[in-house]
């Protein structure tokens, strides 16, 4: 069952497929990896308020998946695989932790009919869970990729992601 309004138009089908700037939140330089089976980029919704907070990173699915009932494994798969590396990546940042979030259906807090997962950089007593969620401007997100880019293209060259089956 879907959730998406009548006439919806997918805006992270739009980024998949290269598509940025208005009505879209994100561009092209947000986007910090990209294959044929996932994309990564710096959210336009954030949530800390931390000075120097790098931001927070979406992975979605290359191809439409409504949420994580339809999702078929293996993109479940190349979604945590790529969310480690981010992950890895926050922690040449500096970060003390990570979480990664996802939400499903409305009642699951879900806003874009697209499955996405969250993967946040954390620290001691940071209420990252209390803050309430702001839109930094493209270029703070620009700069955000500009940092985090590096340190994952470093993380992916030590630990490569593996091909996947499309």
């Amino acid at each position: 069952m879907s959730h998406a309004p009548p006439a919806y138009t997918c805006p992270f089908c739009l980024l998949a497929a290269g598509k940025f700037g208005p009505p879209l939140l994100n561009w092209a330089s947000e986007v910090i990896y990209r294959d044929a089976q996932v994309v990564a980029f710096m959210a336009a919704g954030q949530f800390s308020t931390r000075p120097g907070y790098p931001g927070h990173v979406l992975i979605i699915p290359a191809r439409h998946f409504e949420n994580i009932y339809v999702l078929p494994d293996e993109t479940t798969a190349r979604i945590q695989a790529l969310a480690r590396r981010v992950s890895l990546a926050f922690k040449h940042l500096g970060c003390e932790g990570t979480s990664t979030r996802q939400h499903n259906e409305p009642a699951g807090n879900q806003d874009v009919w697209h499955d996405h997962l969250h993967v946040f950089p954390r620290w001691a007593n940071d209420n990252l869970y209390r803050q309430q969620r702001t839109q930094p401007a493209n270029e703070v997100r620009e700069h955000q990729a500009a940092q985090l880019k590096p340190y994952l293209d470093a993380v992916l060259r030590e630990l490569p992601l593996l091909q996947l089956r499309n």
